[in-house]
């Protein structure tokens, strides 16, 4: 559309403009009275120069129209008079220059009062503009930040929402505010807390409030809720204001982080070493369960203590020189000294402690293992004291010789978790590494959303890949009950990989070949490890830097004319081949003869291949040897095929809550652990009991306690067990079902298997938790 022509700008036209308007105007009065008066009286002075005055004061403004007063004026002046001769011509022309110069002057005052005007309407159209502008970026800023406003009147109880409280409620935007509506929508569990905070907000408190909404698709997102109160000059509540706020993805990483941190700690209380994380100055920042345990303090006081203190003086001056000597180099380094126990034994221990970077490289400090290496060198002081008698008393050598056996016996699988704890020690390392990093790098940048996902997942994967190496070490070192099931060979040679490349180190080369996919035979799963280990081993030692050694599998058939001591039948054949020294006819007539060795002093117990064979018949199967010195040898398992099928993981169902209603009786001594496990208890809708101990647990049942289930630890402080615990409650409460727990179990774990009630490994999850009471739970719980 065309823009009219305005006659009034607010900006002064230029001068030839104005002075072409004003002539105009002058030559139209002109040629308006010559029309009607004749043209010799044309230019004389006539009311119709006013509209002339009129048009140039508001076109160009006073000084215009002045100069055509001036004109007009000067005109009539040199133009013969046409008034009759009565009437004064002065007079006249007195009067016409003041109405005219009146005429000016109202057409500029005039003409400033349009500008004005039009000036007012322009600030009005801008204000107006920048309002909605304004108001756009507010709507946007509010749906990019999810956050919804919202205005009480506390005097008329009128509500207004904008359109983001309608979203963040999951509501329909035709529902008419009202508190009502936020009840309607809010977790059933939040009604109380709302309900409330709104009586609070009615008498003007408003407090930050959490809570949580239930969307039409039934996920849950978390709103938080703050604002203030206006207030009348008598401090009488006038308005509430305030915002909510969607802070469900702040508020599921923080619960991952949660999540992730309590695994972390889970993990690191179960294992059966000391574990600590340092910073650059050397204070240590973490240590887990057996660190606090080995000093015997407070966790606090534990994690400051001065180790200068515990120990030995034999030891003090070379272990200080060596730990600056590793701290300066922010390299890994190791120490072995003696410590002092809380019991006040003299322990040795051996130390990893590996450096700590963080994700630019930098470096954070250290993490530390610390081992209990007393049996070991026991065992290496009663060889050493067996050798040097061995010459002069003999048959009293024999004696301490049966001895010393019995203590090798009892450390042969120490040796050979010796072999891996370098791996698992770098394992744990790189683990403890992508945990702490990752951790770290969400405290520090918090608000960094890409990147937070990613940081949780990797803290989450590392934990879980460390309890799955941690429970191959408790099933190898056989802290784990052990029995023959059905089992896949090949899986359960692929699971025993890791520690057998571990056991083998770089130098030897290790490849394997599994051809039997679905053969399953009755066994021991940890006892063919053990037997995998024994022979690897063996096959280490026996071949040279470079050397190779193959482990296969696959079915054969042994027919009557095979091997005498194995049965005719259908078996699974494990195969360790090594391109060692070989051996001889003799050595092979001897070799599976418990305490038969071929390595030097102190370097074999001559039992490893015993435990082989033994394992191979006792499964109903045997071994055979092929060797030849100079050719390598190769040792066969055979293994009867078994028409079992393995048990196969199920993905039990997601537990919300196990027989909901239970006092349960929590026995734990470790107070983060029972921290841990009350809330699990409690999400799931129990009611906790906590005992720190037996004594208390007991105090509690003889008190008259009501209590529905009795969850206790297996191991427990003060020398009684879980299981005499368990005893001692079914008497006093014939029928409490009882649940046990354990991580790390012992020599204490052959009186759980043997008892009456149902054990729950260490660590576990809600999940696991809620079944397991489930499943020992009656369809008709105890009440409360």
């Amino acid at each position: 559309m065309k823009q009219p022509i305005r006659l009034v700008t607010r900006r002064s036209p230029p001068a030839w403009q104005a002075f072409v308007v004003t002539t105009l105007a002058l030559m139209v009065a002109i040629a308006t009275r010559g029309l009607f008066l004749g043209w010799p009286n044309a230019a004389g002075i006539s009311a119709t120069y006013f509209p002339a005055y009129i048009l140039a004061t508001l076109f160009g403004g006073a000084r215009w129209g002045w100069a055509s007063l001036i004109v007009s004026l000067g005109l009539g002046l040199l133009t013969p008079s046409t008034f009759p001769n009565e009437v004064s011509f002065a007079g006249i022309f007195i009067v016409f220059a003041i109405s005219g110069a009146t005429t000016v002057m109202v057409s500029s005052a005039l003409r400033e009062t349009v500008l004005r005007l039009d000036e007012a309407h322009s600030d009005q159209k801008s204000a107006r503009q920048a309002l909605v502008e304004a108001e756009a970026r507010l709507r946007l800023a509010q749906e990019v930040g999810g956050v919804g406003l919202w205005d009480w009147d506390l005097e008329t109880d009128e509500v207004f929402w904008s359109p983001m409280v309608y979203r963040n409620l999951a509501l329909d935007p035709a529902t008419p505010p009202s508190y009502a509506a936020i009840i309607a929508s809010a977790h059933p569990d939040d009604h109380a807390r709302l309900r409330q905070a709104l009586a609070e907000i009615r008498s003007g408190r408003i407090e930050d409030l959490e809570f949580r909404v239930l969307g039409a698709d039934g996920h849950t997102r978390w709103l938080l809720s703050r604002g203030d109160t206006l207030r009348a000059p008598d401090g009488r509540p006038l308005r509430a204001l305030g915002v909510n706020i969607d802070i469900t993805d702040r508020r599921r990483a923080f619960e991952l982080v949660q999540e992730s941190e309590a695994r972390f700690r889970a993990l690191a209380d179960s294992a059966p070493i000391l574990m600590w994380v340092s910073l650059p100055g050397g204070r240590r920042e973490f240590a887990n369960r057996a660190y606090v345990e080995f000093l015997g303090a407070p966790y606090e006081q534990a994690i400051n203590f001065d180790w200068r203190l515990r120990l030995h003086p034999d030891d003090l001056d070379r272990i200080l020189a060596e730990q600056m000597a590793g701290e300066t180099s922010r390299q890994m380094f190791v120490l072995e000294a003696r410590y002092l126990r809380a019991d006040g034994a003299w322990r040795w221990v051996r130390s990893v402690s590996q450096p700590r970077r963080g994700p630019d490289g930098e470096f954070l400090g250290f993490i530390g293992i610390g081992y209990d290496i007393t049996d070991a060198k026991q065992a290496e002081a009663d060889l050493k004291r067996i050798n040097e008698l061995l010459e002069t008393r003999v048959r009293e050598a024999l004696d301490e010789r049966d001895k010393a056996e019995a203590a090798l016996s009892h450390a042969q699988r120490l040796e050979a978790v010796g072999q891996l704890t370098g791996g698992v020690a770098h394992d744990f390392n790189n683990l403890l590494t992508v945990i702490i990093g990752a951790l770290d790098m969400m405290q520090r940048r918090p608000d960094d959303t890409a990147r937070r996902g990613d940081m949780i997942d990797a803290a989450l994967g590392a934990a879980r890949r460390g309890e799955r190496l941690t429970q191959q070490l408790l099933a190898f070192s056989r802290r784990q009950t052990l029995k023959p099931e059905p089992v896949k060979v090949d899986a359960a040679v692929l699971d025993a990989e890791p520690l057998l490349r571990r056991a083998v180190g770089e130098a030897v080369n290790l490849t394997f070949a599994p051809n039997a996919a679905e053969a399953v035979a009755m066994i021991d799963p940890g006892q063919l490890q053990a037997a995998l280990m024994n022979l690897v081993v063996n096959a280490r030692d026996a071949v040279n830097h470079g050397g190779a050694i193959r482990v296969e599998t696959d079915v054969c058939r042994i027919d009557l004319d095979g091997p005498p001591e194995i049965p005719p039948g259908r078996y699974v054949r494990v195969c360790v081949h090594d391109t060692g020294v070989g051996m001889d006819a003799e050595t092979m007539a001897h070799v599976f003869e418990p305490f038969f060795t071929t390595k030097g002093v102190g370097k074999g117990t001559g039992l490893g291949l015993s435990q082989v064979y033994g394992f191979a018949r006792q499964s109903g199967g045997g071994v055979t040897l092929d060797s030849a010195p100079g050719k390598g040898a190769s040792v066969r398992l055979h293994l009867p095929l078994s028409e079992a099928l393995p048990s196969e993981a199920v993905q039990e169902p997601v537990a919300t809550a196990s027989s909901p209603g239970l006092r349960v009786l929590l026995v734990e001594d470790d107070a983060e652990v029972a921290a841990m496990v009350a809330a699990l208890l409690e999400e799931q809708g129990h009611h906790v009991t906590h005992a720190d101990g037996v004594e208390a647990a007991e105090g509690h049942l003889e008190a008259g306690l009501e209590v529905g289930l009795l969850l206790t630890d297996l191991i427990m402080p003060g020398g009684r067990t879980g299981v005499d615990l368990a005893r001692r409650a079914v008497e006093l409460r014939p029928g409490l079902p009882v649940l046990l727990a354990s991580g790390y179990t012992g020599d204490t774990l052959a009186a759980a298997e043997g008892a009456p009630w149902p054990l729950l490994r260490k660590p576990f999850s809600g999940d696991a938790l809620a079944k397991a009471i489930a499943d020992l739970i009656s369809p008709s719980p105890r009440p409360l």
